[in-house]
């Protein structure tokens, strides 16, 4: 059951929130142009996609961008939920997200797809973070097993993805990272999630590219 009933789901990939969705049209094309071309790199690197031997065979990671910066505006664009399967995005697998009440555990989002799984959190990191425009979630094993020998911060192990609790947990990291530098953070408790985000879509991408080089080069 998904989450238009409220129910929770306890498997990889699956929405946790109550999600309040209306189907409509799909995001423009230049909104989405650049998490286009940064998804189809990081699926090159096996950052983002689908791998029938991983996480049981569901696909696995999602980006997004603010769209509305009037005052902090925390509305964003975001790849549709158990997209990872398919080997490019367009326009028609993107919700927008335009409020999330986190007390409730709710998102009322719109589209031609239902939003990630992970939509929660994003929304957690644009509202701590004014200056974030991106935010790209990946999984990699090489990052999440060295993550401590590469001195990566981390979320609680206890805390499971999309839910209030991780949402709260990025927040915090969230509100305290260089806009400069952007951030990037490990999620303990989610098997190989590492979350980043930044001012810009390259920044946000070479975060995560370039700490995937540096835990490759680790042993």
């Amino acid at each position: 059951m998904n989450a238009h009933g409220g129910a929770t789901q306890e498997r990889e990939g699956v929405v946790r929130y109550l999600l309040r969705f209306k189907t409509g049209p799909a995001a423009s094309a230049d909104r989405v142009v650049p998490l286009v071309v940064w998804r189809d790199l990081l699926v090159r690197l096996g950052l983002v996609g689908h791998d029938p031997a991983r996480y049981h065979g569901l696909g696995f990671g999602n980006l997004s961008r603010r769209i509305d910066t009037r005052d902090g505006g925390a509305a964003f664009v975001v790849t549709g939920t158990q997209t990872g399967q398919l080997a490019t995005l367009g326009p028609e697998h993107f919700a927008v997200v335009h409020a999330v009440d986190l007390s409730a555990n709710a998102v009322d989002a719109s589209g031609p797809v239902e939003p990630s799984s992970e939509a929660l959190t994003h929304a957690a990191v644009y509202a701590a973070a004014p200056w974030a425009q991106y935010v790209f979630h990946g999984h990699h094993p090489a990052i999440w097993r060295r993550s401590r020998v590469l001195g990566l911060p981390r979320t609680p192990a206890e805390v499971p993805y999309g839910t209030p609790a991780m949402a709260a947990a990025m927040a915090e990291y969230a509100a305290q990272a260089d806009p400069a530098a952007g951030g990037l953070i490990v999620m303990d408790g989610h098997e190989d999630g590492v979350l980043c985000f930044a001012a810009t879509a390259g920044a946000a991408g070479g975060l995560l590219v370039t700490t995937l080089a540096r835990a490759l080069e680790t042993r």
